[in-house]
């Protein structure tokens, strides 16, 4: 009888994804093939504090499941920490999930890889405090309205709004500010919100997904209510699109993933305008894999059934290793 692998299941952590984090670790626990492996939740609360000691998780796990979203389990920190323990885990390394998370940089990264990106102007919330007038006025003078702006590292859409007057620019700006201290003011592009996820078998061969359409029902975009209200948005599956750009879409997913040097998956967000092409907003390395996500949804949608899915990801990781 094969040994079943023993599977740790990180989940929570101290970012505004929390909840979100948590809901992604129940689902992977409770659709593991229980013939193959031996799942277990390891809880990592606000504070950042782990439910088992990671010294003591590489004697209990083979291997680790990253279920956190946004800053700490994203962005490449618990990455170094199970890189600095010797304990295999899914997903991307920690240069890659910082990089994705970090969407100055990614941005930047994209743009030298021949990706199109939204103009932006970058700013921390020290130098909106000491000159609000200042960066009001650069912003103006850099964009027509509406602005999105948005904290430059952080996940699920939280902390970004959509500045239609002058007079709310500033109020966007505080939603921001209010939860990172750097800030992206970024020209609005109007057009069809697309996501197309990315399979990677740790040997450099990637599946596209099928591209998925958003058409945002609780708010004006996919903001954080949209992704996880249920009912909050339709997601449509394939895209509505012509052939040529549901081909392009997944062309530009691939590009993006490799741009960035992710590994097992990753779930890159655009928009089309007919008139100006695709647009790169942002890559998730870690997407979520709740009920409500887009990731699990497309995979279906390409066959592939949530237990495979997860057993995908997992393999990546084993050959990433090997």
């Amino acid at each position: 009888m094969q040994k079943k692998l023993r599977v740790a299941i990180l989940g929570g952590g101290p970012s505004s994804e929390h909840e979100i984090s948590l809901r992604t670790a129940e689902m992977v626990a409770k659709h593991l093939d229980a013939k193959k492996y031996k799942p277990f939740l390891v809880t990592i609360n606000k504070m950042g504090k782990w439910g088992m000691p990671v010294n003591d998780l590489k004697n209990s796990a083979d291997l680790a499941f990253i279920a956190m979203h946004g800053e700490y389990g994203e962005d490449g920190q618990v990455q170094k920490l199970l890189d600095a323990h010797g304990i295999p885990y899914t997903g991307s390394g920690a240069s890659a999930s910082a990089l994705g998370m970090d969407k100055l940089k990614a941005s930047q990264v994209f743009r030298s890889h021949g990706l199109r990106t939204p103009e932006f102007f970058f700013f921390t919330a020290k130098e909106y405090k000491k000159s609000p007038n200042k960066i009001l006025k650069e912003i103006a003078e850099s964009f027509d309205l509406p602005v999105v702006v948005k904290p430059s590292d952080r996940g699920s859409s939280v902390g970004v709004n959509i500045a239609r007057t002058n007079e709310n620019l500033a109020g966007a700006i505080k939603n921001a500010v209010a939860v990172s201290k750097n800030i992206l003011a970024e020209e609005f592009v109007s057009g069809t919100e697309l996501t197309c996820g990315i399979l990677d078998d740790g040997k450099f061969n990637l599946t596209p997904l099928l591209p998925t359409e958003i058409v945002p029902k609780a708010g004006e975009f996919f903001d954080y209510t949209s992704k996880y209200k249920e009912s909050g948005a339709d997601e449509v599956t394939p895209a509505r699109i012509p052939e040529e750009i549901l081909k392009e879409c997944q062309n530009v997913a691939f590009r993006a993933h490799v741009a960035v040097g992710c590994s097992g998956f990753s779930r890159t967000d655009m928009i089309w305008n007919k008139d100006r092409g695709l647009y790169v907003l942002e890559i998730n390395t870690i997407p979520g894999l709740t009920a409500q996500s887009l990731l699990p949804k497309a995979a279906a949608a390409s066959g592939i059934l949530f237990p495979k899915l997860l057993d995908r990801i997992i393999e990546s990781a084993l050959i990433k290793e090997s």
